[in-house]
């Protein structure tokens, strides 16, 4: 089938980055798209106290409502032990809110009809083909050995976004209670997307495709999709199909050199709840070019990068007259393609619905409109968007592991709590 890639590109360059982003959301008094301007002052308040406490070094917040930023804070340090002010263009780690960026990219190929959500992984890794599940698991302390049966049927490319593929994070485990992540290397960092997704596919399955929701590396596997399709690596394609168009100037899956002193520095929790410079690798790893180009969690971004690409999202595939996605493929991503399946683990319940690459909110709460459909980041980044409100959020923070720490989600309450 003809692709339509060239002529997509040539439109997308008319506009230089500058010129797109001269066309920013405008901002408003946000009185004037219904809220309370009172009430919005308190997220400033509330956030100090955690940043009083040392809870969180720094965060900015971002709403917007009907086309317009209504409210746009930067709280606290940046870097806490040297003093300097988060700022408004901080570059954060965003982990796991790349899988939506992810989830667009794989949609515009679908929009030209380079791939179908039906068709087969190993349409374009060939490595899928043959697949086999666990039936049963060994751990240390057990002589019980790992039977395997062959898979059903192939993973599809609606498997993957929906993470319905039997991939994890965490790899089954032998009669040794060994990962087979860990004695394929899936996780070591130094190859590329390509050859990574190979040695996943030596693994074994935890479920049989298309049955139970399982949180994992599903999003990665798409990455590669994209390049086979596109014939262009995942960072190009991302760059010249999507950033570019969008005027997203900061997002990438590295920061280069002259952008170093805005890379928001990468905090750990204490025991206590304080937190404490972190020395994790990803404290500098993103300061040199990337190797692998990991879709579901590799990219940074800013805080007004992620709004462009959140409101076109709202906009149902275009933002100021660039058109990234149809309006169809949109409303198949905030579509709930999940049902009644069983969720492994505790990311999402039985009243939480699952789109394509986000969570889709199944009733409407004190948070939310039904309809409303979100994702995060590892290390607390977090964004919603609200089609029945016209609004959407996005919070940025830097505190990995993130586990158990609410501070987006108090974020997203203060917001509905001043909606008038």
């Amino acid at each position: 089938m003809k692709s339509h890639i060239g002529l997509a590109l040539a439109v997308s360059v008319v506009l230089s980055s500058a010129e797109i982003r001269a066309q920013d959301l405008p901002t408003v008094d946000p009185t004037a798209v219904g809220f309370s301007k009172e009430r919005l002052d308190q997220i400033a308040a509330h956030m100090q106290e955690h940043i009083d406490a040392e809870r969180i070094s720094g965060a900015t917040g971002l709403i917007a409502r009907k086309g317009k930023v209504a409210y746009f804070e930067s709280y606290g340090w940046m870097d806490r032990e040297n003093q300097s002010p988060m700022r408004k263009d901080a570059i954060f780690r965003i982990y796991s809110m790349s899988k939506a960026v992810t989830g667009v990219a794989i949609m515009i190929l679908y929009d030209e009809g380079l791939l179908a959500l039906e068709d087969p992984l190993s349409k374009f890794v060939p490595e899928f083909s043959e697949m086999h599940v666990v039936t049963a698991h060994g751990d240390s302390d057990s002589r019980l050995s790992p039977r395997f049966v062959s898979a059903r049927r192939q993973i599809t490319i609606l498997d993957l976004l929906r993470h319905t593929a039997g991939i994890s994070y965490e790899g089954p485990r032998d009669k040794n209670g060994r990962d087979y992540f860990d004695i394929f290397h899936v996780r070591d960092g130094t190859a590329t997307i390509e050859e990574t997704v190979k040695r996943l596919a030596k693994c074994p399955l935890w479920e049989q495709p298309g049955t139970t929701w399982r949180y994992g590396y599903s999003i990665d596997v798409l990455g590669r999709v994209v390049e086979v399709a596109s014939g262009m690596t995942f960072d190009q394609f991302l760059e010249k199909r999507i950033f570019a168009p969008l005027g997203m100037v900061d997002s990438a899956f590295h920061v280069p050199e002259q952008k170093w002193d805005r890379l928001a520095t990468l905090y750990t929790p204490n025991e206590d709840g304080t937190v404490r410079r972190s020395d994790s690798p990803a404290q500098d790893q993103y300061n040199k070019r990337a190797v692998c180009f990991a879709g579901g969690q590799g990219l940074v971004s800013t805080t007004m990068d992620y709004t462009r690409f959140c409101q076109m999202l709202l906009n149902q595939g275009e933002l100021n007259g660039r058109r990234i996605l149809s309006r169809e493929s949109v409303q198949l991503m905030q579509t709930d393609h999940l049902g009644d399946r069983p969720r492994a683990g505790s990311l999402i319940g039985e009243d939480t619905g699952f789109g394509l690459t986000f969570a889709i909110k199944k009733s409407t709460d004190a948070t939310g409109a039904q309809g409303t459909y979100l994702w995060g980041g590892a290390a607390g980044t977090r964004f919603w968007i609200d089609p029945e409100n016209e609004l959407f959020g996005v919070f940025m923070v830097q505190i990995l592991p993130h586990r158990n720490l609410k501070y987006g989600d108090e974020f997203k309450q203060l917001v509905y709590a001043a909606v008038e």
